[in-house]
């Protein structure tokens, strides 16, 4: 498992988002997905479509990427706030870490998604690992979630649903940490392409770092982090 982070955290959250499109303050989450882990192996599950606000209608290009639908939505789909609580309640363990293959992304939504509700707070004091920025500082580009999974050899498929995506992006954090069990060196570390900058809003706990390609040395190595 992932023995160096469970030193010192309780429990490893890693979730996926599906969205109505790439703006996090504006564009909404349709699926939240997240796997719990502890020391014991996997300890909760969550998986949920969710509502569209009145009157919002769903990108066709979102629904060709995902095979998410309005009418789906409608049918399977909670309301905004029942999601929340449910991954709230993921992140009670005294000491959690967040983790998601492009977390930035993830992440901003995720805030967004939560200050609407009055529940942001529920993020506070949360360690927050990108596995995307592990990638990038162990294999040469491309450096999406799909070559993770063939470069790793993981049991998974990149789907672009949420709850696929998820446990794919587990797996390879777990392929990653018997490749080399630095990973508590990424904590609150994010790399960016030095060349387009952070994309979307600066998250406060995060220290983001320019990131090459192909490094000679690992980013932690490079930038002092929190």
């Amino acid at each position: 498992m992932l023995d160096s982070i469970f030193t010192q955290y309780d429990r490893v959250v890693v979730l996926d988002t599906e969205t109505t499109g790439i703006d996090c303050r504006r564009d909404e989450i349709i699926e939240l997905a997240a796997v719990a882990v502890g020391p014991q192996g996997i300890e909760d599950e969550m998986d949920l479509l969710i509502r569209l606000t009145p009157g919002r209608r769903l990108p066709p290009v979102i629904v060709e990427l995902t095979g998410i639908t309005e009418q789906m939505l409608a049918d399977e789909g909670v309301e905004k706030a029942q999601a929340a609580e449910r991954f709230a309640q993921l992140l009670q363990a005294p000491r959690t870490m967040m983790a998601a293959f492009n977390a930035q992304f993830d992440f901003t939504f995720l805030y967004f998604y939560l200050a609407r509700l009055g529940m942001a707070d529920c993020l506070k004091n949360l360690g927050m690992l990108d596995i995307l920025t592990v990638y990038k500082d162990r294999r040469p580009y491309p450096h999406k979630l799909k070559n993770a999974i063939e470069s790793y050899g993981v049991a998974a498929e990149n789907s672009h649903r949420a709850v696929d995506d998820a446990m794919a992006a587990l797996l390879v954090l777990e392929a990653m940490r018997e490749e080399n069990d630095d990973l508590m060196q990424y904590r609150n570390l994010f790399g960016f392409n030095p060349k387009y900058g952070v994309s979307g809003p600066r998250i406060g706990s995060i220290h983001y770092a320019p990131q090459k390609y192909d490094p000679e040395l690992p980013l932690y190595a490079l930038y002092a982090h929190i």
